[in-house]
């Protein structure tokens, strides 16, 4: 497949690159020896992150997508199974970023080199004090797109991804706020989600005042995730059509609301490739082509 395009969160995903615990982890050793430097929650178990990352993959499957694996590379960490952050897909190409984590800045090049063996062109890179991440990219629409500003995305790199998807595409920054420090990863997709055109689900309480306004504004219905499911990251639900998704298990109230708005939700085991790492199903995928 070398067709790409993915300026929605909520079209029909037809082409997505993930990475396996395989070539990501390597082994029980690797893990063992990055996972408190790479500030992860618990030491990740090796196969059942394999087996947990199968069952996503699997329901991926389920629903249409055609997969395509990132290879091993040299200079990457455990993190590098999180594929949706080094770049973003535009209808023009990849645009490669320019990451906040300074032990995630070897992924980009190696996610470029691989799509341009696909045929999807470099459109661009976020470079110098830029700073960008793809989990503070969140497609409201094929031309808006909010982009959260904190510690992985800085005023730069929003400047310099405004330049490069140009004038058919308004680019609104949302500030983020400081919640548990530099050393935690808070992106925007940490706080809301996107299920359909007018449908999300969103951690209000870290929303600032002006962009739920604002969401509200576009005919969006939030669907808050309590408290209690937060840090089981209930707020982080991939879509792969409209109002169809796929969440971590553990999550009933949540998965419940979204039912109750016409959603169909499936759920998959994230305990250890999801939880310890805080990267939930959209931070493990990279969709390249959407409906």
């Amino acid at each position: 497949m070398t067709s790409y395009g993915s300026q929605s969160m909520i079209g029909e995903l037809k082409g997505v690159l993930l990475k396996r615990p395989q070539e990501a982890y390597i082994n029980q050793q690797r893990i063992a020896a990055r996972w408190r430097e790479l500030n992860y929650l618990a030491e990740t178990d090796f196969e059942t992150a394999a087996s947990q990352h199968a069952q996503l993959a699997g329901l991926i499957g389920k629903f249409g997508a055609e997969i395509t694996y990132l290879p091993q590379a040299e200079g990457v960490t455990l993190d590098s199974v999180y594929t949706h952050d080094p770049a973003i897909v535009c209808n023009r190409g990849a645009i490669l970023c320019n990451m906040g984590k300074p032990a995630r800045r070897g992924e980009p090049e190696a996610m470029g080199k691989f799509f341009e063996g696909m045929g999807i062109p470099i459109h661009g890179r976020i470079t110098g004090e830029g700073l960008m991440e793809g989990g503070d990219v969140v497609w409201i629409d094929e031309r808006t797109v909010a982009v959260g500003e904190g510690y992985r995305t800085n005023a730069e790199g929003i400047r310099q991804l405004r330049s490069l998807l140009g004038e058919s595409v308004e680019v609104i920054s949302v500030h983020l706020p400081h919640w548990t420090g530099p050393q935690d990863c808070l992106h925007l997709m940490s706080n809301i989600s996107m299920i359909d055109h007018d449908l999300a689900v969103v951690c209000s309480r870290l929303l600032t005042v002006p962009f739920r306004q604002w969401l509200i504004g576009r005919g969006i219905k939030l669907v808050d995730v309590p408290d209690e499911e937060y840090d089981s990251m209930a707020c982080n639900v991939l879509a792969v059509a409209p109002r169809k998704a796929i969440m971590i298990a553990g999550n009933p109230i949540t998965q419940t609301r979204l039912e109750a708005e016409g959603a169909e939700v499936r759920t998959y085991e994230g305990s250890d490739i999801s939880l310890k790492g805080s990267g939930g199903p959209t931070c493990l995928t990279r969709p390249f082509l959407r409906g």
